[in-house]
């Protein structure tokens, strides 16, 4: 048995717990990690065996290395950054289970060759896909209506680097007055729990409407959207899929109309009529935006990290099925402290 050392024994015992404490304490209990580490372990046992012959630096368990790129991805931490910042926090040391007076924490160069096998094995889809199923399973994943949407991530625009060029994957386009360079992460989102179940990273350029169709399951009775995807109900990759059954015949798009049409209708009831079904489709269509809020305010993810769409949407991927995790903390935690009582 490990000895626990001081500082992990006065952090135990200490007056006040921190946010960041408490936050990682439930993420312990709200992410399924033995689902997850068994979707990695196949791939990672694989990549461990190269280590037996005692060169290099020995395999760290997938449990640690998990923990340690959901760390990353919660505080939006470099490599580098978030193996200092774990040295200096008794809370991600507790997280991740290690303590210094035995252990080492895992280096950068390990967290990067982890997050190179989840991107090489296409695993962040998978670690999405399996968080969903864990979600339905609790019943927390309806799927039975969807919204639609997208937003902008920012790429570094600048050409003052060694290659002295801008990400060529990367893209600008205009919205409203403004120019923006990167990419765009198209979402679909369950109506009733507001769980993100499908994520389709692309250039800024890329308009909404094409991919709209790459973002629904199937199984919707309704799908609602912004007033980007006004006839989407028209474009013939949904008619096709409506004519193969993938996707429902009698699937009702509830599309917002443009601003500028209502403003343009005459005074009286039927102008506030319609401005009053405009304001109920925005009510129901708001749910879409909170899990870019948890992304990019909550995680810190408001601009792109790596080189390229494919490394950036595989970030995307997990870091939507950790804002899923973080949507239904409250009912997971529930359901937790039920089945322990």
């Amino acid at each position: 048995m490990q000895q626990i050392s001081f500082a992990s024994l006065e952090f135990r015992h200490k007056a006040k717990r921190t946010k960041r404490e408490l936050f990682l304490e439930e993420m312990q209990r709200v992410v399924p990690f033995s689902r997850l580490e068994g979707l990695i372990e196949p791939h990672y046992a694989v990549k461990s065996k190269a280590r037996t012959d005692g060169r290099g630096r020995p395999a760290r368990g997938v449990r640690l290395m998990l923990k340690m790129y959901f760390l990353q991805q919660w505080f939006g931490l470099a490599d580098e950054a978030l193996e200092d910042t774990i040295y200096d926090s008794q809370a991600m040391l507790g997280f991740l289970g290690l303590d210094l007076g035995g252990e080492r924490v895992p280096d950068a160069t390990t967290l990067l060759q982890f997050r190179h096998l989840l991107e090489r094995k296409h695993l962040t889809q998978a670690i999405l896909a399996e968080v969903n199923a864990h979600l339905s399973e609790r019943g927390l994943l309806l799927r039975q209506g969807s919204l639609i949407d997208a937003s902008i991530f920012q790429a570094p625009s600048s050409t003052k680097n060694q290659e002295k060029t801008r990400d060529a994957e990367m893209h600008q386009t205009k919205k409203g007055n403004q120019w923006y360079f990167g990419a765009k992460a198209h979402i679909g989102v369950d109506a009733q729990s507001g769980l993100t179940h499908t994520v389709v990273t692309t250039a800024a350029n890329v308009s909404d409407i094409t991919v709209a169709s790459k973002l629904l399951h199937g199984q919707e009775d309704a799908l609602h959207a912004d007033a980007g995807y006004i006839g989407l109900e028209q474009r013939e990759e949904m008619t096709a899929a409506q004519a193969a059954g993938t996707l429902k015949a009698t699937l009702k798009f509830q599309i917002a109309e443009k601003r500028s049409n209502i403003k343009a209708l005459p005074e009286g009831e039927y102008k506030t009529l319609r401005q009053s079904i405009e304001r109920c489709k925005a009510q129901i269509r708001a749910r879409v935006e909170h899990p870019f809020h948890i992304v990019k305010n909550l995680f810190k993810h408001k601009k792109l990290r790596y080189k390229g769409i494919a490394k950036n949407g595989a970030q995307m991927n997990v870091l939507f099925a950790l804002a899923n995790l973080l949507i239904a903390k409250r009912s997971l935690l529930s359901a937790d402290t039920l089945i322990a009582s």
